[in-house]
């Protein structure tokens, strides 16, 4: 467990290689356990140039598991637990505006959840708390970001709106059209309650969507064919491994509190009182809230 104004310790969450970067040392995987069940995998333990990194693979390595029935606050609490302060979240999505083509990064901002079967707090009966989530990712993560992508010359956008979808499924045209209305810019099934969470339990959180296709409201969308989408995956999947690499080394000279304010949400968010407090409850938070429930 980190306590606040600790150096960085960067944790990646994305697909089964985004940990395979070159210059990664001292690498390790190892099984950490949280008491809200089993995450979607070992962590993945590694240096890249003194800077210390964890990453887990969001769907298990080879991807064995949906987006929902992916155990969020088991990943999050076991990020905590192996001491990560700042999260970055590499996911594919779908554009919904013509303006972001595939290969688009979009370093998103806001997020609508339109999730209904999935455990979207730490928090409950014997201890409750509301954090803010008014600015939801840490605009701190992605100045270094949009640094990141500038060098690497890929395309983005700084800035968006992520609609969290439920899934399995894809959308039906006519959902893909609302979200559209909404003034939506990608679609996805993972990001959310991971965005919630990582605020309750004071991580920094910052998402880079990577565009792999148009959603189906595009007139050209049933044109797409599989391996068109495959080769944008695959060239998305080299250009998130090299943006990982570019952006670690722009957070590890933080030496002080995140001044964004992720790393202290909960310093105003817990409701119950002290007196009233699941001592239960207050045990499997000592990860999450150990820094705030004394």
């Amino acid at each position: 467990m980190s306590e606040v104004g600790t150096p960085p310790v960067i944790g990646v969450i994305g697909g089964s290689g985004v940990y395979e970067i070159d210059g990664l040392e001292n690498t390790r995987w190892e099984k950490v356990t949280s008491p809200f069940g089993e995450p979607s995998d070992e962590l993945f333990f590694g240096e890249l140039n003194s800077q210390q990194m964890v990453f887990l693979p969001r769907h298990g390595r080879g991807h064995r598991i949906p987006p929902s029935e992916l155990n969020y606050r088991a990943n999050i609490d076991c990020l905590k637990r192996a001491g990560v302060t700042e999260i970055i979240s590499v996911s594919a999505c779908g554009s919904l505006k013509e303006g972001l083509p595939p290969g688009t990064f979009v370093i998103c901002d806001q997020f609508i959840d339109r999730t209904f079967a999935r455990e979207k707090s730490f928090f409950g009966t014997g201890l409750v708390a509301h954090v803010a989530l008014g600015e939801p990712v840490c605009s701190r993560l992605g100045d270094a970001i949009e640094d990141a992508v500038k060098e690497l010359d890929i395309p983005y956008q700084r800035g968006g709106t992520y609609l969290a979808m439920e899934g399995p499924q894809f959308s039906t045209k006519a959902e893909s059209n609302l979200y559209r209305s909404w003034d939506c810019d990608v679609i996805g099934m993972t990001n959310m309650p991971e965005v919630k969470l990582a605020r309750e339990a004071e991580m920094c959180y910052a998402t880079v969507a990577m565009v792999t296709d148009f959603d189906c409201w595009h007139p050209d969308h049933d044109d797409v064919t599989v391996e068109a989408i495959i080769a944008v995956l695959m060239g998305n999947a080299d250009k998130g491994r090299a943006l990982v690499k570019t952006t670690a080394p722009k957070l590890s000279d933080r030496l002080e509190t995140c001044h964004v304010g992720c790393q202290t949400a909960l310093e105003m968010a817990l409701i119950t009182s002290p007196d009233a407090r699941d001592p239960e409850m207050k045990k499997r938070l000592d990860a999450v809230a150990g820094r705030v429930l004394g």
